[in-house]
């Protein structure tokens, strides 16, 4: 994916963008957190205290200033079915769902909290280039899709003037984005697009949906609160509980982590800068843990809102911590200003997003690009869109793996010479592993060669057990027709490999006195 130019200008923190981008990203939030408290079936204030609390704490600790964490999508439906469980497992009208829930994200914070420990967000490397661009084609398709719910009114799609209204409105929105910004690079194109919006809704009489009304046609009151107080989660404390939660807990944090890992990768290359994924693994967890005990559904980074921070300028902690105080100054003072903003100028500025998110040169390497890694983002993709975003990525390493396998497995090249006392001399081409075995051992002719072979790894090297066996197998061939074999130029981590087998296997190639094994100043053996 190519890095888009107007996402990497202004690279350096500034406190003025980092207000105004905050600011912008707090209106964001809003919707958002309140649409996906909706989908896992709690209170929207609930939605909102964990956006507030997952983006203060990641945005002062976290690995990744400009990246901001809050309550998403991609955890929200797995929370479905832990707080419908939950609610079972309780009283009649006790809704012990949320409480199993708060439990839930202490143990996902804790899990969290030691995969940064131990250092496990190195591991966000494994992930090829195409499973990266089908990630974020997949998830600008999501906030797409998500966005068109905003469409609709009692479930049903708008039509006539209320429709042509909302979409002149996403329109204006989308244009004021687009031109703000080549009018005055430091201006913040969102934050005056929502505020232009707002204000014409206003003072025209415009009637079209509101913050409040989204709020109120999903069954709640609107974002008015307090700060959220502690309260230790209210749950038995039993096996029975531990074995109920902890599935739950598990996805819960391998998708937090692997979307707040691969969102920090994305947000690296659109700043051409460099976060700290184990930090962001700390922090992550530390921010779910207090949502646990702080009344929050928890989350983590959000892909949205991390790209209309960078594209309006935030760089530094600065944006994500004014994000997280201006949202609750929203939910303590602000909520009538922010329930009158329509839903249109929101609309518009997540699609300003999609369009900043999708990887539109995909189209341009189709036909230049491997056909396996072009296979690759259209899969990862479909299965963001369809499932989500765990399996998407496990699904792209694991088919990328295999094809990298297959793909070298192929590359084992055996070459056979004759010397000049009519000694078969095999030079092995290529890595020999598990993948490879087989096609090594249809190189050779045991039936056919004299009484003594030379095999030679200088260009091959031994990588695993699988080829350890390999070589065992041809050297049982060749002793059982009374005939020696030796084998040349094996490197020292290959004879390393080979003497810790011995452990666990037989290892011929030792055992046999008349196998010379790896050694550079091998001496010739005597063949007469």
């Amino acid at each position: 994916m190519k890095s888009n130019p107007t996402l990497i200008a202004s690279a350096k923190p500034s406190v003025q963008n980092d207000i105004f981008s905050g600011i912008t990203v707090a209106l964001a939030l809003v919707p958002e957190a309140v649409a996906f408290a909706f989908v896992a079936g709690v209170s929207p204030l609930v939605g909102l205290y964990g956006a507030f609390i997952m983006s203060l704490i990641t945005s002062i600790f976290g690995g990744r200033p400009g990246m901001i964490s809050g309550a998403t999508g991609a955890m929200a439906v797995v929370m479905v079915s832990l707080v419908s469980e939950g609610n079972a497992l309780g009283a009649d009208g006790a809704y012990m769902g949320l409480q199993y829930l708060f439990f839930t994200l202490l143990l996902v914070g804790l899990l969290q909290i030691l995969a940064g420990a131990f250092k496990l967000g190195k591991f966000i490397r494994l992930v090829p280039r195409p499973v990266m661009m089908g990630f974020v084609n997949g998830l600008a398709i999501i906030i797409f899709l998500s966005q068109l719910n905003m469409f609709k009114a009692g479930g049903v799609w708008i039509k006539g003037y209320d429709l042509w209204l909302m979409l002149s409105l996403v329109g204006v929105t989308l244009i004021l984005m687009f031109t703000i910004p080549k009018i005055h690079k430091k201006a913040p194109g969102a934050l005056i697009a929502i505020i232009v919006v707002s204000v014409l809704v206003y003072f025209t009489g415009l009637n079209t949906e509101t913050v409040l009304s989204f709020i109120q046609q999903n069954g709640g009151d609107g974002i008015k609160g307090t700060l959220p107080s502690f309260a230790f989660p209210q749950v038995p404390f039993t096996v029975a509980t531990l074995t109920f939660v902890m599935p739950y807990a598990l996805i819960l944090a391998a998708i937090g982590l692997i979307e707040s890992l691969m969102t920090l990768n994305l947000i690296d290359e659109l700043t051409k800068t460099r976060g700290h994924g184990n930090r962001e693994c700390v922090a992550q967890g530390a921010a779910n843990f207090i949502n646990g005990i702080f009344g929050g559904m928890g989350g983590c980074a959000m892909i949205g809102q991390s790209i209309i921070n960078i594209t309006s300028g935030g760089r530094g902690r600065l944006s994500g911590i004014v994000a997280s105080i201006t949202l609750l100054f929203f939910i303590l003072f602000g909520s009538m200003y922010i329930e009158a903003v329509p839903i249109s100028a929101l609309v518009g500025v997540m699609f300003f997003v999609v369009l900043k998110t999708f990887a539109w040169n995909t189209f341009n390497i189709i036909n230049k690009a491997p056909k396996w890694d072009i296979a690759v983002i259209i899969i990862v993709t479909l299965l963001t869109v369809v499932f989500d975003l765990a399996v998407a990525v496990i699904s792209g390493v694991v088919i990328s793996a295999l094809i990298f396998s297959w793909e070298n497995a192929l590359r084992i090249r055996v070459r056979k010479s004759v010397d000049e006392h009519g000694i078969p001399h095999y030079e092995v081409y290529g890595p020999l592993f598990f993948a490879s075995t087989s096609l090594f051992l249809n190189k050779f002719e045991p039936e056919e060669d004299p009484l003594e072979v030379i095999i030679d790894f200088k260009e091959s090297r031994i990588m695993d057990l699988s080829a350890i066996e390999a070589i065992n197998k041809i050297a049982e061939s060749y002793t059982k027709m009374g005939k020696n074999i030796h084998i040349r130029h094996l490197s020292k981590d290959c004879v390393s490999l080979i003497k810790k087998a011995e452990k666990i296997c037989d290892v011929n190639v030792l055992e046999d006195p008349d196998y010379f094994v790896g050694i550079d100043d091998y001496r010739k053996h005597q063949l007469n």
